[in-house]
């Protein structure tokens, strides 16, 4: 900071020293995007007959093979053009895997450290990611002691705490600029129902609901949001009973959709359902759908299939017609050694017979059994 002083005045100025490494910064991020082609749009094959549409949005092939690739870019753009983030700055995040590898990606793209504070519990391949990307990972025992660990690292190097959790619903521009509610939109537009029933999804940092939620506002569309949540997630009882403040104080074991507490970035105003999924649920769903696909995914993909595919048993029943979108979040490749190993589920009590079972009667008839 430069004072002078002009006759009366004071003057108090920034110098320009920085600006160009901001620009650089800035003009490698978009690079990294426009490198990027827009995801996938799969059809899941269900029976033409039933008039009903289900999609999945393949967010697993961006570079960093998550939704939260997306995340990330605006989360860096975001700390950048507010002057947050400066050459060497350390940047620090809580994260349960999937942001922190897309963070990661992006903090090496600027030549920053990079800092994940992440249960201790996170599946081997996700940390082995985080450091593939350059991260260093910082690993806690009790997943509720993440943001305040993140923030402590982040101010002891003098660096930033990029904090998913707050800026997520403010960081990406939900009127449109190739979000993915847009895209999503314009992926429909020569379907045969191109405006869909349903977008389903789950909170996670509550960023992608918020963006989805406002952009069918904007554009004043009838689609509808649901969002899903894992066991031991807060999500569900907060928004179910007007509770903001909600706490479990249990993580989740479903990685990066469910949460200890409700947390900022969650916009509970423009949800319009939500559906509490079971863990067996969603890993019995997480399998089903990697056989019926060809394309292995991960636990929170399994969540989210659950839920749609109880929305599509429901319009069905009513007799009504539309399409139903959700996300492919990541790859099943990241838990090969948890969902996808039967002596992980043996060790974790889950029993995933009832589920499937009401997977396949689902699929054989359009009905859906609860499962007992």
């Amino acid at each position: 900071m430069e004072t002078s002083e002009d006759g009366c005045c004071r003057i108090a100025a920034t110098d320009d020293v920085g600006r160009g490494w901001l620009n650089e910064a800035l003009r490698l991020v978009e690079a990294d995007a426009n490198r990027s082609a827009d995801t996938h749009l799969h059809v899941f094959p269900l029976p033409a007959s039933w008039g009903i549409d289900l999609y999945l949005k393949d967010e697993s092939v961006h570079p960093t093979g998550s939704l939260k690739h997306r995340l990330a870019r605006s989360l860096f753009l975001y700390a950048l053009c507010n002057g947050w983030i400066h050459e060497g700055s350390t940047i620090t995040e809580a994260s349960s895997g999937s942001t922190a590898v897309s963070e990661a990606y992006f903090a090496r793209l600027l030549g920053l450290p990079f800092v994940a504070v992440m249960p201790a519990s996170t599946s081997p391949e996700k940390i082995a990611l985080i450091e593939f990307h350059g991260g260093r990972c910082h690993l806690v025992d009790d997943a509720s002691t993440m943001y305040d660990e993140a923030r402590r690292l982040a101010a002891e190097s003098g660096g930033h705490y990029l904090d998913q959790f707050t800026y997520a619903e403010r960081a990406t521009d939900w009127r449109g600029n190739n979000n993915i509610a847009e895209s999503i939109f314009d992926q429909l537009s020569a379907e045969r129902h191109p405006i869909p029933t349903w977008v389903v999804v789950g909170a996670g940092t509550g960023g992608t609901s918020a963006t989805i939620g406002r952009y069918v506002r904007y554009q004043r569309h009838e689609t509808r949001v649901c969002v899903v949540d894992p066991e031991n997630s807060a999500f569900f009882d907060g928004w179910a009973n007007s509770d903001p403040a909600h706490e479990t104080g249990i993580g989740s074991r479903i990685e990066g959709i469910g949460r200890p507490r409700v947390e900022p970035s969650f916009l509970p105003s423009v949800v319009d359902a939500m559906i509490s999924v079971p863990d067996a649920a969603s890993i019995a769903a997480m399998r089903w759908t990697s056989t019926v696909t060809g394309r292995s995914v991960g636990g929170s993909t399994g969540t989210a299939m659950w839920g749609a595919l109880r929305l599509v048993a429901g319009m069905r029943a009513r007799g009504e017609t539309g399409s139903v979108v959700t996300l492919l979040c990541d790859g099943g490749e990241r838990y090969a050694n948890t969902y996808y190993n039967d002596a992980w589920l043996a060790e974790h009590d889950l029993d995933l017979t009832p589920y499937a079972v009401t997977l396949e009667k689902f699929y054989e008839t359009g009905e859906w059994v609860e499962p007992v």
